[in-house]
């Protein structure tokens, strides 16, 4: 598309960033609904993030997506933030006022849960407990949605203790915190189970977890999505389990950030998982 000087402009801020499928999948919404305006990579390293941020507001860019590792400086910088951004301590979504305001959200919260209802319509969050592994920057979005979605109790646990300790008390949720050695005990009569680790992801060791003890029906999600099917996922899937692979909350937490930059509420089809999955297989292969 041939962009004009009014073209509305945002982007991703990272370190590194080239990983990122958000320009993939935001110039896919823009090409569809022939918006004029432009998605791009912004690669800024730490020391450098808060002068990137001021500049590209002073050029007239809308807005941009924050991944790692400048969630946290995000949340520092934004002079104004949303309540889940607040109670996670943590930014993935900027929006920039006229005024010099910078609007400062987390939508990983959104698409976790926005996938979940996608990808499994008939869970029910207030039917069972879900048990949550791993206590990193993912999972503080994903328990606070997870609390706020009425699910009746919370099992959490992390490879280092401590962290999972700690994370709830930061966020001030309710959770019941099991040893890593000792998880499969916060298996029977889960609703839902997430992966939040990168364990099981392209190049990373795999997540060594027996599911005997978690009931069929409950639903298994990973938000990795490189691979898409990961063994945690081929493994529910054989003993029957409904699962929710990770790319759905990549494409829905991107929602609420391209709505507010170019004035549309775009949706995840099934042409826009294939597109940016096809980018991943060719990644992985």
């Amino acid at each position: 598309m041939t962009l004009s000087g009014t073209s509305k402009l945002a982007g991703v801020l990272g370190w590194p960033v080239s990983h990122s499928r958000s320009p993939r999948l935001h110039g896919h919404w823009l090409q569809h609904h022939g918006i004029d305006g432009a998605y791009v990579p912004l690669p800024v390293e730490p020391l450098n993030f808060a002068a990137a941020v001021r500049g590209l507001a002073q050029a007239g860019f809308q807005g941009a997506n924050v991944t790692v590792p400048h969630k946290e400086r995000a949340f520092a910088l934004a002079t104004s933030k949303d309540d889940f951004a607040a109670r996670t301590g943590a930014v993935n979504t900027l929006v920039f006022g006229a005024d010099g305001d910078i609007q400062g959200s987390n939508t990983d919260g959104f698409g976790f849960i926005e996938n979940l209802r996608q990808g499994a319509p008939d869970l029910e969050f207030t039917r069972g407990p879900a048990v949550v592994l791993g206590a990193g920057g993912a999972a503080r979005a994903i328990l606070v949605a997870l609390a706020d979605a009425g699910v009746p109790e919370i099992r959490l646990t992390n490879r280092t203790r401590a962290k999972a300790d700690q994370l709830v008390d930061d966020l001030g949720v309710t959770a019941r915190v099991y040893d890593w050695h000792t998880c499969e005990a916060a298996l029977p009569d889960a609703a839902l189970l997430v992966n939040t680790t990168s364990l099981g992801m392209t190049g990373q060791p795999p997540l060594d977890l027996t599911l005997d003890r978690l009931p069929t029906g409950a639903v298994v999600n990973d938000i990795v999505y490189s691979p898409l099917t990961t063994p945690l996922l081929a493994g529910a899937v054989a003993r029957g389990n409904p699962v929710v692979d990770g790319l759905g909350m990549l494409l829905h937490q991107a929602r609420p950030g391209f709505n507010a930059w170019f004035g549309v509420d775009p949706q995840v089809t099934d042409e826009l998982r294939a597109f940016v999955a096809a980018d991943l297989m060719e990644a992985d292969g």
